[in-house]
Order: structure tokens, then C-alpha cells, then sequence
């Protein structure tokens, strides 16, 4: 399997429940600002909607470094509509609530379970330009904090604005970054 990383996001549209809409979205809609894509197995499972919440409880912090969250699951926009009625947790959502009954999204983005028609848990940013900067892709069992992912959204922006420069491990803004140079080879 061929890294996504780099990559422009493949054409698509999906149908999605968003504040209380069936809504479509589509790769055009990931252009001109920054994009969180997180891919869950589906809808009324048992982690999934505590990451729901936890994208929700920090979803100002996303709207804050101007990107928007979509959540995926291979459910339909019906599914979700009731989900985000139903549970407390995934009743915070504010973003989109994207469906992929057709299992498009998650084949383009590799998270794609064939034997079960679900999803591995799997999380993108996207540039503005419609570039995939980081992927993380897991075992369902094993839900996801927000927090890291705020964290690598910030680091992606930041390098983006700052060529030349790379973020160190644990970085978090506003801390010191790094300059690549033959200075400092071993010296780390």
C-alpha cells in the first residue's frame, strides 16, 4: 500500500447529516482551508461516540485554527441523523456527519475493512490545497484522543507558513521549532 501522504484528496460526494440537514459533501469542499477527515467503523458502536464527543468538546479549538472536522462512517446520512438524536455524546456534533454507505471514502483514503464493510479508525489532515499532510491509521479497539490531533494540525499549519522549518517531538505552539541543518547532525 502506497502512502497517502502528499497526495491530493481523490474527487468524491457524500451525503452527510450537518446541524440538522442532510447536506452534500465533496473534495471541494476541503479546498481553501484546512480539513480534519476522521474515519470511524459506524455509527451506534461503542467508542465511537466518545471520539464524537471528544472532536465536539474541541471542536472551537478546530474552528479556531480554521479547519473544519467531518466525521465518516460507512452508515448513511439517515444513520447519522438519528445517531446525533439519539446519543448525548454525538448529539455535540456541530460538524458534518458524512456517510459512505458506497465504501468510496474509505477505500480512496486505505481504511477500508473488506471482509466487514467498515472502517479502520483513521485520521487525516488536509491542507487547503486538498493535500493529505497526516495520516494515522489503527485498530478499532483503540479510540483517539482530539488533543494530538489539534496538535499535528497546528504543527502542519505552522511548517506550511514557515518553510525550512520542522517541528520537533511533543512540539506544541508557540514552542521552539527547528531549522534542518549539517550543524546539526549528532548534535541532537
Amino acid at each position: 500500500m502506497s502512502s497517502l501522504i502528499n497526495t491530493q484528496v481523490a474527487p468524491f460526494s457524500a451525503n452527510a447529516f450537518h446541524n440538522g440537514k442532510f447536506i452534500t459533501v465533496s473534495d471541494a469542499d476541503l479546498r481553501g482551508k484546512w480539513s480534519v477527515v476522521i474515519f470511524m467503523p459506524a455509527a451506534f458502536t461503542f467508542n465511537c461516540p466518545t471520539e464524537v464527543e471528544d472532536a465536539a468538546d474541541n471542536y472551537a479549538e478546530f474552528q479556531k485554527a480554521g479547519a473544519e472536522v467531518y466525521i465518516v462512517t460507512t452508515d448513511t446520512q439517515f444513520s447519522h441523523k438519528v445517531w446525533h438524536e439519539t446519543s448525548p455524546a454525538v448529539g455535540k456534533a456541530k460538524f458534518p456527519l458524512v456517510g459512505d454507505p458506497t465504501h468510496q471514502l474509505t477505500r480512496a483514503f486505505h481504511v477500508h475493512i473488506e471482509e466487514e464493510g467498515l472502517a479502520l479508525r483513521g485520521t487525516f489532515i488536509i491542507n487547503p490545497d486538498g493535500v493529505i499532510k497526516t495520516a494515522e491509521i489503527h485498530d478499532n479497539a483503540i479510540a483517539r484522543d482530539v488533543h494530538e490531533t489539534l496538535r499535528k494540525l497546528k504543527a502542519a499549519q505552522y511548517v506550511a507558513n514557515n518553510p525550512g522549518q520542522v517541528c520537533p517531538a511533543k512540539w506544541k505552539e508557540g514552542e521552539k521549532t527547528l531549522t534542518p541543518s549539517l550543524d546539526l547532525v549528532g548534535k541532537i
